[in-house]
């Protein structure tokens, strides 16, 4: 039986996979691995009990000591929304590069094949648009949100050395907004933000004049592209864009959440933070090509799922 490790798999999309996983890959066991900072067991209750599902409790940052081979690992540890990246930069420094030295070990030690998600925010504020994998980005690298931008661009950097040095059988999956059920309503993000407020008829904030655009793609699109990233044997060394291409300006998504909530809810604006983006939008011709994948849940279907997942949570 083959052994596939994901870091961070009891988190928003990490647990996604997981389930994912165990439905999908039978006879293979799963190690999910989360230190449960912004991770819940509850979001692991559907595969918890399983017999080819483990969960351990551990912070990357420390060396990870498993018993028998792995096979494939999935990289997602780290903060991932800006308030708690924020709150705790430095150890999403450190979970970045310590900690994705200690799982690229791990890779190394049993020849696994390595897949780590990386972020949009490599882009920085792109001059570029939409952003393809060859963009090198503009980011600031000792700005407010530096410690994630700059945390995931030493990770890819590190993660192709190892390939360069030793041969590892790496992928490097860029991930542009993603949303769906299991969202932290609090996790500072626009879906999860807007959705709270809505259902709870407080007021929709929106930083900036909304005139900013996201792409926006539904959690089973996303778990879907991982997988395909990680068992399509082409994908190796590569870097890939996974999101949806279909932009969507901020003031619109808050518009529709608004309609499909029925809520009472006022639109305020406030100041728009430091160094926030102002186009993100993926190109994804690379993961159409190499994947034979693009995103088929349009953004009210997949608004809906999740409402209805928030009002059940509330």
């Amino acid at each position: 039986m083959k052994t596939i490790l994901v870091t961070g798999g009891a988190g928003f999309i990490g647990s996604h996979l997981c389930e994912a996983l165990i439905k999908i890959k039978k006879n293979y066991k799963v190690i999910c691995v989360d230190n449960l900072g912004t991770g819940k067991i509850n979001n692991l209750k559907e595969i918890i009990k399983h017999k080819n599902f483990k969960f351990i409790k551990h912070d990357i940052i420390k060396p990870l000591r498993l018993k028998g081979k792995i096979d494939y690992i999935f990289h997602l540890a780290s903060y991932a929304s800006p308030p708690y990246y924020q709150k705790h930069s430095i150890h999403t420094l450190m979970t970045n590069s310590l900690g994705t030295y200690n799982i690229l070990e791990i890779a190394r030690k049993n020849k696994a094949r390595f897949l780590i998600t990386s972020t949009s925010e490599v882009y920085g504020d792109p001059k570029e648009h939409p952003q393809k994998e060859t963009y090198w980005g503009n980011v600031n690298p000792t700005g407010v949100r530096s410690c994630y931008d700059e945390a995931k661009r030493f990770a890819e950097s590190l993660v192709m050395e190892y390939k360069r040095k030793f041969n590892l059988d790496v992928r490097i999956i860029r991930i542009f907004n993603t949303y769906g059920p299991r969202l932290q309503k609090d996790d500072g993000r626009v879906i999860s933000n807007f959705i709270y407020q809505a259902i709870n008829d407080l007021p929709i904030t929106i930083y900036g004049d909304g005139s900013q655009t996201r792409s926006f793609c539904f959690v089973s699109d996303m778990v879907k592209g991982l997988i395909k990233a990680m068992f399509i044997k082409k994908a190796g060394g590569q870097i890939i864009n996974l999101g949806n291409p279909k932009e969507f300006t901020i003031k619109k998504a808050a518009l529709l959440i608004k309609k499909l909530t029925r809520a009472k809810s006022k639109i305020i604006y406030k100041k728009l933070p430091e160094d926030d983006p102002v186009k993100r939008k993926p190109d994804i011709s690379k993961a159409k090509k190499l994947l034979n994948w693009e995103p088929q849940i349009n953004l009210q279907e997949g608004l809906l799922e999740t409402i209805n997942w928030f009002k059940n949570e509330k």
